[in-house]
């Protein structure tokens, strides 16, 4: 048994909920500062929590399930779960299937919003698997995915949109974007062989490095327009140059000569922007 929860654990990525969770909570959190003027409570960020556990895993279930072909022909995927028969098709449609139950139930005990709006995240989790089949922008598509994760939390505790937590939607969209290139970049040449659709396979790696970089740019504007549509001070603004540093050593370790620090770029510094970012905020907020 423990073998198997072993296996799912590692076929959802675990380790990579890093990522998306802080800013889910920062979303949470700042959206309920900024239009209740109170921390969220301890049952919001507990739900918060379930509907991403639900979300993410559904969302990898998902990936896995629909790429099973694509990563069996891969060399770098092929020992993937799915592909190298540690798993079934059977078990991973039932662990979906339970993600998602888990998904609409910390949703219908949140608000109103949330699960008006829940068809639409299920509709990005389901659509970014197949994106790579037939466009270039699937990094995007991935960005709009993840970056419902702070937008959910904001909604989640306030049952509101404005456009603070579309500023931070679209920032981090971009982030993601970004990240998600320097990562495919890893597989350009079998996109190429395979007629599968990314930034690297169409623009190659030299442009797809410099329009990763270009939407780090757009990220790095997002987190400063932030620091101006709120009453976020000089805590955050300390975070945002830790966050601009790692930024720039994400693309310094990477270029078209040397794609071996990859997995460093990819996971390692954008753990940590993501950790440094809620951080950061978290503190700005409650020395208030």
């Amino acid at each position: 048994m423990f073998r198997k929860i072993r296996i799912f654990l590692e076929m959802i990525k675990i380790e990579h909920t890093l990522f998306a969770l802080p800013f889910a909570f920062m979303g949470a959190i700042l959206g309920s500062m900024v239009v209740n003027g109170t921390f969220p409570t301890w049952m919001q960020i507990m739900w918060v929590l379930l509907a991403m556990v639900g979300a993410r895993s559904a969302a990898f279930g998902l990936n896995r399930m629909i790429d099973q072909a694509i990563d069996g022909k891969n060399p770098r995927t092929a020992m993937r779960a799915i592909p190298a028969g540690l798993l079934k098709n059977g078990e991973v449609v039932i662990f979906i299937i339970v993600s998602f139950v888990l998904l609409f139930w910390a949703s219908s005990n949140l608000n109103v919003l949330s699960m008006q709006l829940l068809p639409i995240a299920v509709f990005m989790l389901v659509l970014y698997s197949y994106t790579k089949r037939f466009t270039w922008l699937c990094h995007v598509v991935l960005g709009m995915t993840i970056g419902l994760a702070p937008l959910g939390g904001w909604v989640a505790v306030t049952g509101s949109m404005d456009w603070t937590a579309i500023v931070l939607y679209v920032t981090i969209v971009f982030w993601t974007a970004g990240f998600d290139i320097i990562y495919a970049c890893q597989d350009l040449e079998f996109d190429q062989e395979e007629g599968l659709h990314s930034i690297p396979s169409r623009f190659g790696l030299i442009k797809s490095l410099n329009i990763a970089k270009f939407f780090h740019i757009i990220t790095a504007i997002g987190f400063l327009a932030l620091l101006l549509m709120t009453d976020l001070s000089w805590w955050y603004g300390a975070g945002m140059l830790i966050t601009y540093g790692i930024l720039f050593y994400e693309h310094y370790i990477v270029s078209p000569n040397d794609m071996s620090r990859v997995q460093t770029a990819f996971f390692t510094m954008n753990s940590v922007l993501s950790l440094v970012v809620f951080t950061f905020t978290l503190i700005d907020l409650a020395v208030k």
